[in-house]
């Protein structure tokens, strides 16, 4: 299929990022999304909180949705969510439409976690944050509010990466159960070489010297033989909870996310793979220039209610 006209067009005129430093294009980075995603979506309620650990001078922010209409009576399922940004950039305020926009298409509450973003908090550091927050919520799923054994785990890009690892680390340190994997184009091995890196390496918004330098940061130079828990393509993948896969067709990550779902599909895992026709990277953040990227919250919806017995949308 062609790439959707309305991403043709807004790759035209996409301005080239400059900042003279990494806070600057954290910032840069978090305007450029917010300015693509459109109106903002009501839910039921937001809820601030921070997770704790051993070490009181580390803290984990958390940022919770309940979605609009969500009864008042019932445990809610949840989603705990780990945003993109090649794990150096991007913030809970740049992923906060996109946030209430899941809790809305899957009936889920969706806890967004803020973990420490590399170089300065390189692997696992991020990964640690996040399965802190996911043990965190699972443990208090009663004052939360949400059924402790209909929780997910979920991000895209670089987050996804996370999600899945996260989804290792519960089977291999006995952690609280997760119920199913929500993983959306996701970066999940160190090879820059696939079929889809050759073909989009350059011109559809992630490039591959982008996802070198992102990879470059979280892992210094073990790229060429990288950690299970960094790159979960090269670990046993026996074992783990039903996935669902959102792929990009203009995407240098389509390859890996692939193959990552034959991967599991061969090790026996229960796993939907779903192209995104016409889509590139970081459509999760385009609604409001690119209407076609609502596919991706429908494509979700219906993974994550079908799997928790919610009503279809």
């Amino acid at each position: 299929m062609a790439i959707d006209p309305d991403i043709a067009a807004l790759l035209a005129r996409l301005p080239a990022v400059q900042a003279a430093s990494l806070d600057s294009l954290r910032s840069e980075v978090d305007r450029a999304l917010i300015s693509m995603q459109g109106a903002l979506e009501a839910v039921d309620r937001i809820d601030d909180l921070i997770v704790e650990g051993g070490d009181p001078s580390v803290v984990v922010p958390v940022r919770a949705y309940r979605p609009a209409g969500a009864k008042k009576d019932e445990k809610a399922p949840a989603i705990v969510f780990a945003h993109a940004g090649g794990w150096r950039l991007c913030s809970l305020d740049a992923y906060d439409n996109p946030c209430r926009a899941l809790a809305n298409a899957t009936g889920c509450v969706v806890f967004s976690v803020g973990y420490r973003l590399a170089p300065e908090h390189p692997y696992p550091i991020p990964l640690e944050d996040f399965y802190r927050a996911f043990c965190w919520i699972a443990d208090r799923a009663e004052q939360l509010e949400i059924d402790r054994h209909r929780i997910a785990v979920a991000g895209d890009s670089a987050g996804g990466n996370l999600a899945a690892a996260a989804a290792l680390l519960a089977r291999d340190r006995h952690g609280p159960p997760i119920a199913h994997q929500l993983l959306i184009y996701p970066a999940v091995d160190t090879d820059l070489d696939t079929p889809s890196y050759e073909e989009f390496a350059d011109g559809y918004y992630l490039t591959r010297d982008m996802m070198r330098l992102c990879w470059e940061d979280y892992l210094g130079g073990r790229l060429s033989a990288p950690p299970d828990y960094a790159a979960p393509l090269r670990a046993d993948l026996s074992g783990l909870p039903s996935a669902t896969i959102i792929v990009n067709e203009f995407d240098p990550l389509r390859s890996e996310g692939e193959a990552y779902a034959r991967e599991l599909r061969d090790n026996g895992v229960p796993t939907r793979l779903v192209l995104l026709e016409g889509m590139i990277h970081a459509c999760m953040h385009m609604l409001g220039v690119v209407p076609a990227a609502g596919a991706l919250f429908v494509q979700a919806g219906r993974a994550i209610r079908k799997r928790f017995g919610l009503d279809p949308r």
